[in-house]
């Protein structure tokens, strides 16, 4: 069952600047909400059809580029300044059931001195969290320190998932030289292929949290711009470490090219080995089983057992001059 009402609305909240937040509705909203000097309102909504959303194309009282914005289809994370607020579009990794380590949802923010206004695209953890945490009386001040705590949870998610790379990495190139080639194959294509897909949103995360950490706002204080370029930093680290993961991918693949190649040196000696052994052996049993007149030993009970040994000894002894010169 969807957790937003018919025109999207998943929750709204009203602050006070006290660290408390109480519940809104769309009868608030539409009627006015009075949160005081120092308190802000925070309109959580979700992405739909833009007919399904009228408030936030005709009520919102936001000019329509910024509307666009914040219903676009497809979007890199990104920040606009502008003089009456800041349009800042992250990306999150979801920890909800059945979603991929690699699927980055889109939540977009509009934020001004007393309204934050919210779109997602799809839910995530990072914001669920954040909601339990405003129910049981954790609540931001200002809205520079919501955009903060936001930001630092959707890092710390991508923390998690981003030090299980590494991990598998490591676990790769242990076994690299052990492991099955078809089995390691595989697991290598993937973790490259969730290595190239996270750095694609989150590089681009970076430039944008450092972007808005500029803003030159009182609701802005120089604790949340500390946090913020803190998120920044850790958004850093992540880019780098996913351009480890992606080296060492290619890495892996070469080694696995590499054993690959001599596995099938290795049988192509083995198989050239067998015939020079045997190539002798197939010309003189051929000639002594030619059915002509004059066969050496035709006549001979014990012929076919001399031409036998006489064989088997030659066959002998090519192994053992392989071994000597160090082919086989």
């Amino acid at each position: 069952m969807p957790d937003y009402d018919s025109e999207g609305l998943i929750g709204a909240w009203a602050f006070d600047g006290a660290g408390s937040a109480r519940r809104l509705g769309w009868a608030d909203l539409r009627g006015g909400c009075d949160v005081g000097e120092q308190g802000f309102i925070w309109i959580n909504l979700q992405l739909m059809d833009r007919r399904q959303q009228p408030w936030l194309q005709t009520d919102a009282g936001i000019e329509p580029g910024i509307a666009d914005s914040l219903t676009a289809e497809e979007t890199r994370p990104r920040c606009v300044l502008f003089d009456s607020g800041a349009f800042l579009n992250l990306r999150g990794i979801n920890f909800k059931p059945y979603s991929l380590p690699d699927e980055m949802h889109s939540i977009r923010f509009w934020v001004e001195p007393k309204r934050i206004i919210s779109v997602r695209t799809y839910p995530l953890s990072a914001l669920g969290d954040f909601e339990e945490a405003l129910a049981r009386g954790r609540a931001p001040r200002t809205p520079g320190e919501f955009i903060a705590d936001l930001s630092l949870r959707l890092v710390d998610r991508m923390d998690t998932v981003i030090t299980a790379l590494a991990e598998q990495a490591d676990e790769l190139e242990e076994n690299v030289w052990s492991a099955t080639l078809t089995n390691l194959s595989q697991r290598v294509s993937e973790l490259r292929r969730v290595a190239i897909i996270l750095r694609r949103y989150i590089a681009p995360q970076r430039e944008a949290l450092n972007h808005f950490s500029l803003e030159d706002a009182g609701w802005m204080t120089v604790r949340d711009r500390n946090r913020l370029r803190e998120a920044g930093d850790r958004v850093t680290r992540f880019a780098e470490e996913l351009d480890s993961v992606r080296e060492r991918a290619a890495v892996i693949y070469d080694q696995m090219v590499e054993r690959r190649a001599e596995q099938m040196n290795r049988s192509m000696q083995i198989l050239a080995a067998v015939t020079v052994i045997f190539a002798p052996l197939t010309l003189i049993t051929g000639l002594m089983g030619m059915n002509v007149g004059g066969i050496p030993g035709a006549e001979d009970p014990i012929g076919f057992w001399t031409v036998t040994v006489l064989a088997g000894a030659a066959g002998v002894a090519m192994v053992g001059l392989f071994r000597w010169v160090r082919w086989l």
